[in-house]
């Protein structure tokens, strides 16, 4: 939209820049279900990770044909 990137790094200093951190969990939560994780990451993980488009012969141009 505004045609900037940024590096890792470079989003790294800018969130720091604003005060954000990069901030981990002392101790896991209580509500947490470690059997539904399990059924999630074994059922749920495959369809999405499956779903990902494949890079075949193509161009991201808008302008070339091959686009569509």
């Amino acid at each position: 939209m505004f045609h900037v990137s940024y590096t890792v790094e470079d989003t790294w200093r800018l969130l720091k820049r604003h005060g954000w951190s990069w901030q981990q969990p002392t101790r896991r939560a209580i509500e947490r279900d470690d059997d539904a994780v399990e059924v999630w990451k074994k059922e749920t993980w495959p369809r999405v990770r499956a779903s990902r488009r494949s890079a075949g012969p193509g161009s991201s141009s808008k302008t070339r044909p091959g686009s569509r």
